[in-house]
């Protein structure tokens, strides 16, 4: 071989090098990106449901995300698959949200879209996919979705409206509580603890559109005292043999689990046998559900699979036995936990500067957190603090906090300050939507502000 053919192959050989480098960094480039695809069908009669499903690849991001789209009026979301995602659906409009995102590359969601019977038209299903990388919010935007609804053949036609008229009707049909929209409460068949004495006691709440004031009332065997363990804020009291959880609020999540364990005096070897009611408030009224029992496990499950529960239990609507007249009964549940609150308060008179919810995204700086009550003003008095020191009731914790910041950069701000002029040196951020905790990521997405460490 001459030696201009040698070189000619070097060079050959060199750009082939080049060439196969190029093509694993566009490679690279094109299966490291984020990406969503939408499945759902074209068409659907009116009455019926349609599957939607959603498959999202991460790629090597596991942060905080979200995905959202939003539904027309007339249309229901039921969810089906949301891998680990906490599940929202309020003012139209559908969230997955994740604290920390599957370990799966790519991974799939699903819900089931219930259409009113009286809709025809076509909408169409978009959505948005953001997340935190490089401590930045990036989207993902997907590819919308074009459904045709067909008018259903068994409802009058003067009644068939088009979908996106439907949000201006007056006076829609009230719909019929099924499903996860009923109210349920399901306790989980009592077993032996972790200590092998005690039993633990696991109770599913499906509140549906309920918000305030209810109560979960259960009769507890002689032989047994209760301790609360989760209690999502309620009021817990045991007393003659009564177990008792109060809400003045109940929690923000749609579906939630509480917890409690049963102790056994000597010599009782029975296991404990329960009946309860889950009791809240509707137009001044209160109703009451029986607290159905399945061998179901509550603990340490998903919400999906505690989605599947509500979703085949039958609730059981139990009318009040010594029910009169509405005036004579009205509102009972919320005036017993508005006198339990009071009562609670007055006896525990160390608690005081109670904190308040306020509107909007805002953030404070947690400076404590204990189970027993103290006194704040002498207990905080040695740290000089120019703000007022809060207290809260939060996942079983009293949590005492200081300041209220709209913009997280001045809560960190204050954060630090607290670092260089106390003792206090775990101090740190919290975050909040109208009164409620959420993680800070949340509102810094929600408020499109940056992370400042």
């Amino acid at each position: 071989m001459s030696f201009g053919n040698l070189i000619l192959l070097n060079m050959i050989k060199h750009l082939l090098l080049l060439v196969n480098m190029f093509v694993l960094m566009v490679m690279k480039m094109i299966f490291s990106d984020v990406s969503v695809e939408m499945n759902a069908p074209g068409q659907v009669e009116a009455g019926n449901e349609i599957y939607v499903e959603i498959t999202l690849n991460k790629s090597d991001f596991d942060s905080f995300a979200r995905f959202q789209q939003e539904i027309p009026a007339g249309l229901t979301p039921v969810p089906v698959k949301t891998a680990n995602a906490d599940f929202s659906f309020k003012d139209q409009k559908i969230k997955f949200i994740w604290l920390k995102l599957p370990s799966e590359q790519e991974f799939t969601i699903a819900y089931k879209l219930k259409v009113d019977q009286r809709l025809k038209g076509t909408f169409n299903l978009n959505g948005t996919f953001s997340y935190i990388a490089d401590n930045q919010r990036k989207s993902v935007e997907v590819d919308p979705s074009y459904v045709v609804i067909n008018p259903s053949s068994d409802i009058d036609p003067k009644l068939i409206v088009d979908i996106n008229d439907f949000k201006n009707l007056v006076t829609p049909v009230q719909k019929t509580e099924s499903g996860i929209e009923q109210v349920k409460c399901i306790r989980q068949t009592p077993y032996l603890a972790e200590d092998g004495n005690s039993y633990r006691v696991n109770l599913l709440v499906n509140k549906g559109n309920k918000e305030k004031f209810a109560k979960i009332q259960e009769n507890v065997p002689e032989g047994y005292s209760a301790v609360a363990l989760e209690s999502e804020d309620a009021i817990f009291t045991f007393k003659d043999q009564t177990v008792k959880l109060l809400w003045m609020n109940l929690p923000a999540d749609p579906y939630f689990v509480i917890s409690y364990k049963l102790v056994p005096n000597e010599g009782v070897t029975e296991a404990p046998a329960l009946d309860g009611t889950f009791s809240y408030i509707e137009n001044d009224n209160t109703l009451s559900i029986n607290i159905t029992q399945q061998d179901v496990n509550l603990k340490n499950t998903s919400k999906e699979n505690l989605l599947a529960i509500i979703s085949s239990a039958e609730g059981e609507f139990v009318e009040p036995t010594n029910y009169v007249q509405p005036q004579d009964y009205s509102g009972k549940v919320k005036i017993e936990i508005a006198e339990s609150a009071l009562k609670l308060i007055r006896e525990d008179t160390k608690l005081t500067n109670m904190l308040e919810p306020e509107s909007g995204i805002y953030y404070r700086v947690q400076i404590a957190a204990g189970h027993r009550p103290i006194n704040i003003n002498r207990y905080f008095k040695k740290y000089n603090l120019d703000k007022e020191v809060r207290t809260e009731f939060h996942e079983g914790w009293r949590k005492y906090s200081v300041g209220s910041f709209y913009v997280y950069k001045a809560a960190r701000d204050y954060r630090v300050h607290i670092w260089n002029t106390t003792t206090i040196d775990d101090a740190f951020v919290s975050a909040y939507n109208e009164g409620k905790r959420i993680t800070v990521q949340e509102a810094l997405m929600i408020t499109n502000h940056e992370w400042y460490r």
